[in-house]
């Protein structure tokens, strides 16, 4: 490696050691003050560490060179699609319905609350897809000025799209009454975060970026989740009356992300049948593990 080359890999790894010193001082914040005090911002927070500890675990076989064919990859995908599925029907929209019907609405009125909740939740996270400029794994740019950004940068942003609404997930879980559903839900979103992690990293890892700095960035996608968890209980405990409507647009906004990401991706190779067995047993185990511990 050239001298020139070792000097911007240098530069590089220190801006992202101080970005995630930042980002990690920034979570490390929220056990301070109210947060602790508050039982249910003290159990979504926990419950995004939780996941975005997931996704850091995720990296570990990068730092151990160790490679995944592409089949594995889209066989990984799949499973993380349909854990977030399951995630979606059983721990969102399900309570979403049940929580409008116990603040009086009937049968119709709830469905038609939740229905337009998660139209909604797909809706924003439509426009934030084509508002941030950041880049898909194999389809390339998107986005306003994207090629004035850094490549590393734009998967950062695009991992970040994916995280954000995992985390409000995660955190209007903990907003409403079913604690063990909510705890269902966040340990759904973590089984799915570390094949999520892994496949982040090698995916950077294969477009020549080092080991630590793939697995550095990868690290610093799930930290978006904690701080996006707080924020979900804070927006539901505003009113309680938001709830239904936080839970359909978390809803939405996964669904969303399903169908407009990850799907698409694991079925580009060519590996369709390993990726839609893979989404089959992750939508099994989120149903067995929601049903079980709710």
């Amino acid at each position: 490696m050239s001298a020139g080359a070792q000097a911007l890999l240098s530069r590089r790894g220190f801006g992202l050691a101080v970005v995630l010193l930042a980002a990690g001082l920034a979570v490390a914040r929220l056990f301070d003050g109210p947060v602790l005090l508050d039982e249910r911002m003290r159990g979504a927070l926990l419950g995004g560490m939780m996941a975005a500890g997931a996704t850091a675990l995720g990296t570990i076989p990068v730092l151990l060179s160790q490679r995944f064919s592409q089949r594995a990859h889209d066989t990984m995908l799949g499973f993380g699609a349909g854990v977030m599925l399951a995630a979606s029907a059983f721990s969102l929209v399900i309570p979403a319905i049940a929580a409008a019907r116990s603040q009086g609405a009937g049968p119709w009125a709830a469905g038609g609350v939740v229905g337009s909740g998660i139209l909604l939740g797909g809706l924003l996270l439509m426009l934030i897809d084509r508002a941030v400029p950041h880049e898909h794994f194999f389809k390339g740019h998107e986005g306003p000025q994207s090629r004035a950004l850094k490549r590393a940068w734009l998967f950062v942003l695009a991992i970040t799209l994916h995280n954000l609404p995992e985390g409000l997930a995660i955190g209007v879980g903990f907003a409403g009454a079913d604690e063990v559903g909510a705890r269902a839900l966040a340990a759904g979103i973590s089984i799915q975060d570390v094949p999520e992690g892994m496949v982040v990293a090698l995916a950077l890892r294969g477009v020549g970026y080092g080991r630590w700095t793939s697995a550095g960035l990868g690290v610093l996608s799930g930290l978006i989740e904690p701080l996006a968890a707080v924020l979900g209980v804070a927006l539901i405990g505003m009113s309680a009356g938001l709830l239904p409507w936080g839970l359909a647009l978390a809803a939405g906004a996964m669904l969303f992300v399903i169908s407009h990401e990850i799907i698409p991706e694991s079925h580009r190779k060519g590996h369709e049948a390993f990726a839609t067995g893979g989404l089959m047993l992750g939508f099994v185990i989120m149903m067995l593990l929601d049903t079980a511990l709710g």
